[in-house]
């Protein structure tokens, strides 16, 4: 049988564990948060209750023109690239132009050794006297031969032979000034001048090496860079809308942008189709011209394209970012002049990432909801934020998102 003293702890231990949870339940209702009062419309509730409006961001929707754009990522190209080569073999004496400059065609780059070939020439020169001499001694002595002739003092062959002479004279002074004409040439040829305009490279020579038209890599290289061309591709689904402004001889808009797409870097116009797309890809290339007088775009640099098709007029704009996507498709909400937000069906047209055509569903003027959409619920009263500062005086929602004060002791 249990002895007194364990029936008396036993008791006494149930006595205070009783007394404790009754304390701990008394201390959780003293400081419970109180029951708020019932919301009233378009409150959104916290965790414990009512927390006032939903602060949300504000964006107009407004009427006004919109570009159509077609984007695409595109490479700068230039209309002619040229290596420059010597035509002659000898030594580089000079070399006239720096790195990168600026050239227009014609201009002197750079100089070959040219005594060997004015010596050439000297000699083409000097066989072409000779040959001209020869000449017009058989001219001399063929007229003879026709007066002895006439007279019956010489026979018909010597003057045949001599009518021949002449002819040989007359066609090798042919080919001796042909050899003075190349001899020129090359002698030409030693002064290196860039065949169009255009930005130089890099130099690939120096003063003092033996150069000729056999060698691998160029004295420099010229690209024209003004104008100068981007081709981009579009996907084939897009063709029918550019073909369409084409054929109708439209000039179409083309923008270059960085990539980043921050910085425009130049306009141009579309020049330019392929005449076929290609089947491995589904795409179709087209090029644009820009002028670049800026200088701004340089050969094999990737940009950002932006084709502009056409341009709405007065159409309503609505930012991207205030259009939300559901299982009923596109819509917006929209806050009236209550501040109690809307759920509007919107049905868009073509958008540029920043800005959406809006085709129905909404007209200018309207307020849509622009940040705060994710607890929003038709028929929610919203407190209108700007630049993080609510757009009222006073406001029950000045403290949302802080938590509930423990409620005050009862009297």
């Amino acid at each position: 049988m249990p002895t007194p003293n364990f029936s008396r702890n036993s008791s006494r231990q149930w006595l205070f564990g009783s007394l404790a949870l009754v304390i701990l339940l008394l201390l959780l209702w003293w400081f419970w948060p109180s029951k708020p009062e019932a919301p009233q419309g378009g409150m959104h509730r916290g965790p414990f209750g009512d927390a006032g409006p939903i602060p949300v961001r504000l964006a107009p929707v407004t009427q006004g023109n919109f570009s159509v754009e077609l984007k695409a990522l595109g490479t700068v190209t230039a209309y002619n690239t040229v290596n420059v080569r010597p035509r002659v073999d000898g030594e580089l004496v000079k070399l006239l132009f720096k790195d990168g400059q600026q050239v227009k065609a014609g201009d002197l780059l750079a100089v070959i050794d040219q005594r060997p070939y004015a010596i050439a020439l000297q000699q083409a020169k000097g066989a072409l006297q000779e040959m001209q001499a020869q000449l017009r001694n058989a001219e001399v002595d063929l007229i003879r031969y026709r007066d002895l002739f006439a007279q019956d003092s010489i026979a018909k062959q010597t003057l045949d032979t001599q009518e021949a002479l002449v002819n040989q004279r007359r066609g090798s002074i042919q080919s001796l000034q042909a050899n003075v004409a190349n001899a020129q040439l090359n002698l030409d040829f030693t002064q290196v001048r860039a065949p169009i305009s255009g930005r130089l490279g890099i130099r690939q020579a120096d003063v003092g090496n033996l150069v000729s038209s056999g060698d691998t890599n160029p004295l420099v290289v010229i690209t024209q860079t003004q104008p100068i061309s981007i081709l981009f591709t579009l996907p084939e689904t897009e063709l029918p809308a550019v073909a369409e402004q084409v054929n109708a001889g439209q000039t179409l808009v083309v923008e270059a942008w960085d990539r980043s797409e921050l910085n425009k870097l130049a306009e141009g116009a579309l020049e330019s189709l392929d005449n076929l797309i290609d089947t491995a890809t589904g795409t179709i290339k087209l090029k644009a011209r820009f002028e670049n007088s800026q200088q701004s775009l340089f050969p094999n640099q990737f940009v950002n394209v932006r084709l502009r098709v056409k341009t709405l007029d007065n159409a309503i704009l609505m930012p991207a970012a205030a259009l939300q996507f559901g299982g009923t498709g596109t819509f917006a909400y929209v806050v009236d002049s209550e501040d109690k937000v809307q759920l509007s069906p919107v049905k868009v047209g073509p958008g540029n990432g920043q800005t959406q055509v809006v085709v129905d569903g909404l007209k200018a003027g309207d307020r849509v909801v622009l940040e705060g959409t994710d607890r929003l619920r038709s028929g929610d009263k919203v407190e209108v934020v700007e630049d993080g500062v609510v757009k009222s005086e006073a406001s029950p929602a000045a403290d949302a998102g802080q938590p509930d004060s423990p409620r005050e002791p009862r009297p």
